[in-house]
């Protein structure tokens, strides 16, 4: 029985690695082999282990901390899980999993193994070794992008807001025509948002423009959703999200701008229409990301408005 948990925590430990590397990699199946490999660990491996070895120790006193270690095992790696796959409320979960070893599994310890006159003071010392190392992982997880990567993303930001800058100068052929009022509207409401974000933030949209490398926490998710909720918004981004929507509809009814309409999901990143569920498509696209992705498409949405504003035909 024992040999059989060893390969199993083997081949788990053996699938979450390979899953890594991939995830390093940006190769096809990284989440795919994370999600099974963590999954194998805290719902097989660990609970099959900690029973095998509490039946070999024979000492019920300990029960309580053999059940105590495999929450926090299942607590941490969720956790960990959940921050490395992006998904949902993962800032949450990490900050969870971080104090859960200190404020739950430690105590335990520390009452149980008292009371074991036998017990190995170095064996506390490894398991504090093994909780500071925990921080210091899940700290890291928490930085979540690379500096390499924003940087560059930053740079693409600057790009788009001197084309929107250059696309602002320019002489607009259909003044005052129902597609471009509309175009003004979701450039007024994307302002609108990268202004509550920044604020937030402690800048101004002038301040980001300029040098947006000043952004504290550029790799925070839950930042602009939780703004956005924070306003009004009961899913963070419908309001724009909406009114992209009814610029497209407006473009297909609009003599000169029925092309444009078809090509306009593709030039905003944005996915098929898919009935009442767009809006949530378009918060986790969009809004449920890196606080610095998000005023990134905020600034390529009101460039690449500009220029369909600056390149509309001369009659509606």
């Amino acid at each position: 029985m024992k040999q059989k948990i060893y390969i199993l925590g083997l081949i788990s430990a053996m699938i979450l690695s390979t899953g890594v590397i991939f995830k390093m990699e940006h190769w096809p199946a990284a989440g795919i082999m994370i999600t099974l490999g963590t999954l194998l660990l805290v719902l097989i491996f660990f609970p099959a282990a900690l029973i095998n070895n509490y039946k070999a120790e024979g000492n019920s006193q300990n029960r309580l901390l053999y059940i105590v270690t495999y929450i926090t095992c299942f607590v941490v790696f969720i956790g960990i899980l959940f921050k490395i796959m992006h998904w949902p409320y993962a800032g949450v979960t990490l900050l969870i999993a971080i104090p859960f070893p200190y404020i739950v599994f430690l105590p335990v310890f520390l009452i149980v193994t008292s009371k074991n006159k036998n017990f190995n003071i170095y064996n506390t010392v490894f398991v504090l070794l093994l909780l500071a190392m925990n921080s210091v992982f899940s700290g890291l997880l928490s930085l979540n992008v690379s500096k390499e990567t924003v940087d560059d993303s930053y740079n693409i930001s600057r790009n788009y807001n001197k084309v929107g800058a250059a696309m602002a100068q320019l002489h607009v052929i259909v003044n005052g025509s129902a597609v471009n009022m509309k175009i003004d509207e979701i450039i007024k409401i994307t302002n609108n948002y990268q202004d509550l974000i920044l604020k937030h933030e402690g800048m101004t949209r002038e301040q980001w423009k300029k040098d947006p490398w000043n952004l504290v926490r550029p790799d925070n998710i839950n930042t602009a959703a939780s703004i956005l909720i924070d306003n009004g918004e009961r899913i963070p981004g419908m309001k724009l999200d909406k009114a992209i929507t009814e610029l497209i509809d407006l473009m297909k009814q609009t003599k000169g701008f029925r092309d444009a309409a078809k090509a306009l999901p593709a030039i905003l990143d944005l996915d098929e229409a898919n009935g009442k569920d767009d809006a949530l498509n378009f918060y986790s696209k969009h809004i449920f990301v890196p606080l610095s992705w998000a005023l990134i498409y905020l600034d390529g949405l009101e460039a690449n408005l500009n220029m369909i504003k600056a390149s509309g035909p001369a009659i509606n």
